[in-house]
């Protein structure tokens, strides 16, 4: 009995010294993490880019002309995709990562907001409307373009404005601030139907088909969908805009590190005068897939957006 005790207390002794033993290296770790740690340098988006060697683009398929597919199904093009581009060298250039991978991942009116909350996507730059009800979800960085919602539609449809679709069949994309606007508007303007595609091409494909009289959307993406069609002049873009919309890149909520790199990066291409020549390239000149020149002056209030950039929705 007495043996069985003094065994007892050697394995108590024992535990005691481990436990001193581990609280002393927790001790000790807060002061060697600093030093030691590279995750500690960085946090949230940066800190996911730099551990897995690789930075998540979200891209849209048919924003024309800021992010779609032209000629390689696995290559994004467009004006805010070159402004995704500068953010990816901005992120290169403060996590020391001059071979940093990019990867894309598709993503829809509908799942976009899901897909950057839930880390899937690091970044998403297409055409998303930065607004109040978003920010709740994500982050947005500086402003690049604004736009108006209005309406795409054959020439001799006899359709000039919104006072017009009494009666009317409406199609709009699924999942955009115009399907949220005119739902709630559908009976002050007396509209027949509205129909929600899942996309902008297929809500043009459906006015070109004829179950639509009308597409509403942000006035530069009809732009982009018109000059598509087989005879862009059969098609007019037509109607006052009854919102006003800036775009943003989204990124997840709450990560300021990441947000001074991205504003950064679109700051900078603001300051140095490029954003003119990206500008030129996809609005005023001859863009792929068809080759067709979109002649889209830039807005004076895109200019006051360069001239004085800020991450607000108006």
């Amino acid at each position: 009995m007495t043996y069985q005790c003094s065994k007892l207390s050697v394995l108590c002794a024992s535990v005691l010294m481990l436990g001193l033993s581990a609280c002393s290296d927790n001790k000790k770790a807060p002061a060697s993490e600093g030093a030691g740690s590279e995750a500690t340098i960085t946090s949230g988006t940066l800190d996911k880019i730099k551990q897995s060697g690789t930075i998540v683009l979200g891209h849209r398929d048919s924003s024309i002309p800021f992010s779609y597919i032209a000629d390689n199904p696995n290559q994004p093009v467009g004006y805010a995709h070159d402004l995704q581009m500068k953010v990816v060298e901005a992120v290169k250039k403060e996590l020391n990562m001059p071979d940093l991978k990019v990867r894309y991942n598709l993503v829809t009116s509908q799942n976009r907001i899901p897909l950057v909350s839930n880390g899937t996507v690091d970044l998403e730059c297409g055409s998303t409307t930065n607004n109040k009800e978003r920010q709740q979800q994500v982050d947005f960085s500086l402003g690049f373009f604004e736009v108006g919602s209005r309406l795409l539609t054959a020439k001799d449809s006899g359709i000039k404005d919104f006072s017009d679709l009494k009666g009317k069949k409406l199609v709009t994309t699924a999942g955009t601030t115009s399907e949220r606007y005119i739902r709630q508007h559908q009976q002050e303007l007396g509209i027949g139907e509205i129909i929600s595609a899942k996309d902008h091409a297929e809500s043009f494909l459906m006015l070109q088909n004829g179950r639509a009289a009308a597409f509403m959307m942000d006035d530069i993406l009809l732009a982009g969908e018109k000059s598509k069609a087989k005879d862009p002049n059969k098609w007019e873009i037509v109607g006052t805009p009854p919102i006003q919309e800036v775009y943003g890149c989204m990124l997840r909520k709450g990560d300021a590190g990441f947000k001074k790199v991205v504003d950064g990066a679109i700051k900078s291409t603001y300051d140095s005068g490029e954003i003119n020549e990206m500008y030129k390239k996809w609005f005023l000149s001859q863009i792929p897939p068809k080759n067709i020149n979109l002649d889209f002056a830039m807005s004076d209030q895109v200019k006051a957006l360069i001239s004085s950039p800020h991450d607000r929705d108006q």
